[in-house]
């Protein structure tokens, strides 16, 4: 029988196994940032990018084992928005909430156009508008049905990247080894001789701004967690499992590529693609390119999944439209789902028609989101964590080394925002968040003005007679 999780006083549908989390969280680290974007990284810092890897990568597991700790003790599909709303007052978790909101929506319009993109190379005489349009509808259809199918379709995405990832460090493996025949192995030239760190430290710091934004969309597991099967115990797996597997996979991939693709080479434009090449691997491009749009796909039906699960939670908290919160006999959040894709929809048109004109700017805006939902996720479960201590609270999962490892985590924040306010083009995308995020922070501090002022007035008198009342307790 179908579990139920109580999420703002409404229930969801518990249909998600913990297989599908586990992988969920895994293949959400494995996105066409690891695929594509790698080699920006490596072209910033040289093989010394491992650094900034092991950096990010520690900050990544410090942020999900902070959700986790909270999720697993209270599941809730706003998952950081609420716990910022417990820590910090409803105006602080509505802020968090229509900031992840609004760039996943923005983000499902670039990875439809990004995929189609992509395919387009392999088929080029199908309209990138059209695959785009379908890979929306059909992706939607799947957020429509049921959270299972949504589970299920993220389990299979998540396994084929997984797949990818392992047989690309096989590949690599045996290239480096010299164990394949008639291929030449580069060897660890890279490394030693004398271009670890062309850059010096001012490399690495670059590359860890750039590389942070590779692990983006780990925090939809917490979001996930409400519609989990015996959510405490999932997600406490899920965390544990995914911890040592992101860092396994990214750092081994990463070792690869530098080793293989020296600094400057046009094969870091497609990392991968070029490592398999060097293998003598026939149909690297197009094998590569085929897992790049399943990691944008996948991408895009989990980024649907989160916006309308945060669009439910707000509007069931009285801080979005009550008809955001309204559910099928499916206990899916239809109408969610709907706004939010209609959002992604206008901009890919919208991108469609003046290419290069809107999404950029709106990417721009929402480029540097995630940091700062992954900051306020670790004041959160700093400010709960304390109040559950002091109070005596089970947590069914505790963050271990608190509250130092959590100040690690905000430390290692700290240092990524002074980079990237110091660097000339990531400085502009960072104040542009930070200007949504303080419009956002006035329009619900004002929309929470409205809501006590109408609470102090009350409902309107309404009087029968047309005579004066003087007694309250005739009014009705």
């Amino acid at each position: 029988m179908e579990q139920q999780t109580m999420t703002s006083g409404r229930a969801l549908g518990a249909a998600l196994k913990p297989r599908q989390l586990t992988m969920m969280g895994l293949g959400s680290a494995i996105g066409a940032g690891l695929f594509i974007g790698s080699g920006a990284g490596i072209q910033a810092a040289g093989p010394a990018v491992l650094i900034s890897y092991l950096v990010a990568g520690t900050l990544i597991i410090l942020v999900m084992w902070a959700l986790g700790e909270m999720a697993a003790a209270n599941p809730d599909s706003g998952a950081f928005s609420v716990y910022t709303a417990k820590a910090y007052g409803p105006v602080a978790g509505a802020t968090v909430g229509w900031l992840w909101w609004l760039q996943l929506v923005v983000v499902i319009a670039a990875e439809a156009l990004g995929a189609a993109g992509l395919l387009s190379t392999i088929f080029p005489a199908l309209p990138v508008w059209l695959m785009a349009f379908v890979f929306i509808v059909v992706l939607t259809a799947v957020n429509l049905t049921s959270v299972k199918n949504f589970g299920e379709f993220e389990f299979w995405f998540a396994l084929l990247k997984v797949v990818a990832i392992v047989g690309f460090l096989l590949v690599g493996a045996a290239l480096l080894f010299g164990w394949l025949p008639g291929v030449q192995s580069p060897g660890l030239a890279n490394f030693t001789g004398g271009g670890f760190a062309p850059n010096g430290l001012a490399g690495i710091a670059t590359a860890l701004f750039v590389v942070a934004f590779a692990f983006g969309g780990t925090e939809i597991v917490s979001v996930a967690a409400a519609e989990t099967e015996e959510p405490a115990r999932s997600v406490r797996k899920a965390v544990r499992t995914v911890l040592w597997r992101i860092l396994v996979f990214y750092i081994g991939a990463i070792f690869v590529i530098a080793a293989v693709v020296p600094v400057g080479s046009a094969g870091l434009k497609s990392p991968f693609a070029a490592v398999l090449e060097a293998a003598g691997m026939p149909g690297a491009a197009t094998a590569i390119t085929l897992v790049a749009v399943a990691a944008l796909l996948s991408a895009l039906n989990a980024n649907l999944y989160g916006a309308s699960r945060m669009a439910f939670s707000l509007a069931e908290r009285g801080e979005a439209p009550r008809v955001l919160a309204s559910l099928s006999k499916g206990r899916v959040p239809v109408v969610a789902v709907l706004a939010s894709v209609s959002f992604g929809v206008v901009t890919a048109v919208l991108e469609v028609a003046f290419p290069d004109k809107v999404l950029p700017v709106l990417l721009n805006i929402v480029g540097s989101t995630s940091l700062l939902v992954w900051t306020s996720a670790l004041l959160a479960q700093l400010a709960l964590r304390v109040r559950a201590d002091r109070e005596g609270t089970v947590l069914p999962l505790r963050m271990a080394g608190f509250p130092w490892l959590t100040g690690l985590g905000l430390l290692i924040l700290a240092a990524i925002f002074v980079v990237g306010l110091i660097g000339e083009d990531s400085r502009p995308q960072l104040l542009s968040t930070f200007g949504l995020v303080a419009v956002l922070a006035l329009a619900n501090c004002l929309h929470h003005r409205s809501v006590k002022a109408q609470d102090r007035t009350g409902p309107p008198v309404r009087v029968e007679s047309s005579e004066r009342v003087e007694d309250p307790a005739l009014v009705d």
